[in-house]
């Protein structure tokens, strides 16, 4: 379901708060703003907010450019997978609103992805690859970029992993505008879900 922009009253977010009896888990490319209209969603719906990024790095001890660069990517996948089924598990078995922002690649795995599609509200926010390069440039912890080109390895893997985020529910395009309007369009595809 493709979603487009609608305003929601504190009293509108209080009710649909309300109806939500499970994680809401935000997918889509890096720098799309996963973290960002994540934690701005809890607040709104009073839940907590949890970054996977930030939780793996928690559990292994270091960060995700030292994972890379001690193990490779496939070791940090293995522990995104885990660290992304605990949280899962945890606020389900505990009936408790939880909004997850995962990494880029998160929802590729297919275990992960069927996990998610099971368990929470999965929302793929999307992006044009200009917003996204524009938007990753402001940090250096992307391993993925690295090595090239930023906007051939954004298109490269947008368009490899535009399969899989497809298969999420709720699609909502997060433009270069405020986070303000990307949220709006978020709790308008969690309300027409439910």
């Amino acid at each position: 379901m493709d979603v487009q922009q609608t305003r929601f009253s504190a009293q509108e977010i209080a009710t649909l708060a309300r109806r939500i009896d499970r994680p809401i888990v935000l997918v889509g490319m890096m720098g799309v703003g996963k973290s960002s209209v994540g934690k701005r969603l809890a607040s709104l719906l009073d839940c907590p907010f949890v970054d996977a990024d930030d939780e793996i790095e928690r559990s292994a001890q270091m960060t995700i450019p030292e994972m890379f660069d001690a193990y490779g990517e496939q070791y940090f996948r293995d522990g995104e997978r885990r660290v992304i089924a605990r949280l899962l598990t945890e606020s389900v078995e505990a009936k408790r609103r939880i909004v997850i922002a995962t990494g880029g690649g998160a929802f590729v795995n297919p275990e992960t992805r069927a996990l998610i599609l099971d368990k929470a509200i999965t929302v793929w926010l999307d992006s044009e690859v200009d917003t996204l390069v524009e938007r990753t440039a402001r940090k250096d912890n992307r391993p993925l970029l690295r090595d090239g080109d930023p906007r051939e390895i954004l298109g490269k893997l947008r368009e490899e992993r535009a399969v899989h985020y497809a298969q999420a529910p709720i699609h909502v395009v997060s433009g270069s505008g405020p986070h303000v309007q990307t949220i709006n369009k978020v709790l308008h595809g969690i309300s027409q879900w439910l």
